[in-house]
């Protein structure tokens, strides 16, 4: 019996905004496909990079968790310095070692996303791609009371984009919440899963009920309907981040 590959585990940071996300794809540059030509020229070998989930175009990772199988004898622990000196700016490794029956997506029991908003009366000229600027007056209560009501295990089918066929739409989510700092709002949100664009959609629901232009029962009256209507925009991607996953024995929190 052919003895497996070793499974080497990575913690990638990136800045979104020049990709068209994560995963490959024809209609411009991804992060996975920089990541695998970069590994593909240290090992000699076609790599496949298996990712904690996808990021859309524009969306941000603090920490991105990916493994992939090879037979190079680069030490697991020296792949982040090897793979940094050829990656561009915008997208750098900050941990690697093995592991050995590890799965990057299959193995997550929670994932924490942090979307960022400027609130002040004009647009910043540093974080233009990394927060979204939102000048109408916010009620912070009112947000953080419909947020609570995300908590729990629902049924998301409001907050999911039109034409997003899964087996099931039921996510639990562990914690979602506001705060504030000057005109920097950042919304973080913990859970088992999310869909396509659903936080996004959760972010830009809570906007509209901070700034009055829904009501404060928008998000209970959403997972009670299901219907898309009942939700409120998509926040723009510039001011997502996918901030942190945990697995059984591992968290990328113990590594920024």
């Amino acid at each position: 019996m052919r003895k497996s590959m070793p499974r080497i585990r990575l913690i990638i940071q990136y800045d979104g905004t020049g990709y068209v996300g994560w995963q490959t794809q024809p209609n411009g540059v991804a992060v996975q496909e920089v990541l695998e030509k970069e590994l593909g020229k240290l090992t000699g070998e076609k790599i496949s990079l298996h990712a904690s989930g996808r990021t859309d175009s524009g969306v941000h990772a603090m920490a991105q968790v990916a493994h992939f199988d090879t037979e190079s004898r680069i030490p697991s622990d020296k792949f982040a310095y090897a793979l940094n000196v050829g990656l561009p700016g915008d997208i750098r490794v900050i941990y690697s070692d093995r592991a050995e029956d590890f799965h990057a997506r299959f193995d997550v029991i929670k994932k924490h996303y942090r979307y960022t908003v400027n609130n002040a009366p004009h647009a910043g000229a540093f974080n233009r791609n990394t927060a979204l600027h939102y000048h109408y007056a916010l009620d912070m209560g009112r947000m953080n009371g419909a947020a609570a009501d995300l908590l729990g295990e629902h049924d998301f089918s409001a907050f999911k984009s039109a034409g997003t066929e899964l087996e099931s739409t039921v996510r639990t989510i562990y914690g979602a919440e506001w705060s504030r700092e000057g005109n920097i709002l950042t919304f973080d949100i913990a859970g088992s899963g999310f869909m396509y664009n659903m936080v996004r959609i959760i972010v830009g629901t809570l906007l509209e009920i901070g700034s009055g232009r829904r009501n404060a029962d928008s998000v209970k009256k959403a997972l009670q309907s299901l219907n898309r209507r009942d939700a409120g925009a998509t926040a723009p991607a510039r001011g997502l981040m996918l901030y942190r996953v945990e697995y059984p024995g591992f968290d990328t929190a113990e590594f920024l």
